[in-house]
């Protein structure tokens, strides 16, 4: 808009947008041509539009990802975590529901709150002892699903304002893992293990404050539940003069695992005081190898973890313990098998590896007597393994049978031969 009555009286250039003279604005962007001028308040008008249309954008583009993202069917889930995780039919059945609720949840949360149907979360709890693939899983299902996916060690968590890592940094560990996308953070997983070492230290009162059990379990609910948290996006402590992200925890999955070494004497006591009077059950039914089939959600309350905080993690489940066969098809069923991982770092040498069938049982059988779970099959491995690995890429040997006799031999000369003797 050009005002010609004020340019030919005092000649005073103006913007060629608003037509707003030099004196009304603090500054002109002239360009090639002389006569086309820009003032400051066009270009942050002409920024404000901008940036309006490209967060629209944004939004639309996040939301059309997540509709067109396949929901896998639980089935189609359990079919996948069986190509990684050997075993662990009844957790991974479990898993598969609980994951395809809650993202299906997701999917047509517009469609629920018309209909004033609010669908909760299902949060879930693993129990089952060190090595059973409680990680393993809740990894996997991630890679499915392609979420942001977090692992947090809830030993290093203490109650806000004292030494150690705030709760809430959980959340920036799950945004740093979406490349901090606020939208993808809210649809992720976050996996808390060692959940069984916040437990409750006693019912006695005592004059000190337990900042690192209950305290952290009540700063968990908030969380668990869904809420708006300030969010350190960088992760750390928080201070006042820090600049915080908010993240919506209501669409973030949960899941929480722990050994809960001893609460199998819990769960036997339990199912001792049942087998009396006319809710008696059949004491000779019960598997006593097994005890953690039967966990219920009383078992980890009175385990330690506060009434609340059970009633935030609704899906319950167990995991087996490994036998000797689950333990021999760990080591070359899978697609991550720890057989084939060998084979492979072998054959970026251009040399073939092979191991004898004596040779896999004797190494199942140590695992067996260590009780380290599947975690103890790679450390015998390594043990074994150490020597052939250090030779190999100077050598001109294309092919290596590891035998038995080797195996033994490598076993009895480590320190883990010194384990053997302890156990």
């Amino acid at each position: 808009m050009k005002q010609k009555g004020t340019k030919s009286t005092s000649k005073e250039r103006c913007c060629s947008f608003c037509g707003r003279p030099q004196s009304q604005v603090d500054m002109l962007f002239q360009g090639m041509i002389p006569e086309a001028l820009l003032c400051n308040h066009c270009v942050d008008m002409g920024y404000e539009s901008l940036h309006g249309i490209t967060t629209k954008s944004t939004a639309k583009q996040t939301k059309q990802a997540m509709v067109a993202k396949p929901l896998y069917k639980p089935s189609e889930i359990k079919e996948f975590l069986d190509r990684y995780v050997v075993g662990q039919d009844a957790a991974k059945r479990y898993i598969s529901v609980a994951v395809y609720n809650h993202y299906k949840r997701l999917q047509n949360s517009v469609t629920n709150s018309e209909e004033g149907v609010e669908l909760d979360k299902s949060n879930m709890i693993l129990v089952g002892p060190t090595g059973t693939g409680k990680t393993l899983i809740a990894r996997t299902i991630a890679r499915l699903l392609d979420v942001p996916f977090a692992i947090v060690d809830a030993t290093a968590l203490t109650q806000a304002g004292y030494v150690g890592e705030d709760v809430e940094g959980i959340l920036s560990r799950l945004y740093q893992a979406a490349d901090y996308n606020k939208e993808r953070t809210e649809k992720g997983i976050i996996f808390i293990d060692e959940i069984d070492k916040i437990a409750r230290k006693g019912d006695n009162p005592s004059i000190t404050r337990d900042v690192s059990g209950e305290g952290v379990q009540q700063a968990l609910l908030k969380i668990l539940e869904g809420s708006i948290v300030n969010v350190p996006p960088q992760g750390g402590r928080k201070h006042p003069e820090q600049q915080f992200v908010q993240i919506d925890t209501r669409n973030i999955l949960f899941m929480c695992g722990g050994a809960f070494d001893g609460i199998e004497r819990r769960i036997a006591e339990r199912l001792n005081t049942r087998a009396i009077g006319y809710g008696r059950i059949n004491t000779e039914s019960i598997d006593r190898d097994n005890l953690l089939r039967y966990v219920l959600p009383q078992d980890i309350k009175s385990y330690g973890l506060i009434p609340e905080l059970v009633g935030r993690l609704p899906v319950l489940t167990h995991m087996e313990p490994l036998t000797r066969e689950t333990l021999r098809n760990i080591l070359t069923e899978p697609k991550n098998a720890i057989i084939r991982q060998y084979q492979h770092l072998f054959a970026m040498d251009a040399v073939e590896l092979s191991f004898d069938d004596e040779v896999l049982d004797y190494i199942v059988d140590k695992a067996l007597q260590f009780k380290l779970g599947a975690r103890g099959l790679r450390s015998i491995c390594e043990t074994i393994m150490m020597d052939v690995m250090f030779d190999t890429p100077t050598s001109k040997d294309k092919k290596v049978v590891i035998t038995l006799d080797y195996a033994k031999s490598k076993m009895e000369q480590s320190a883990i031969s010194e384990m053997q003797k302890a156990v």
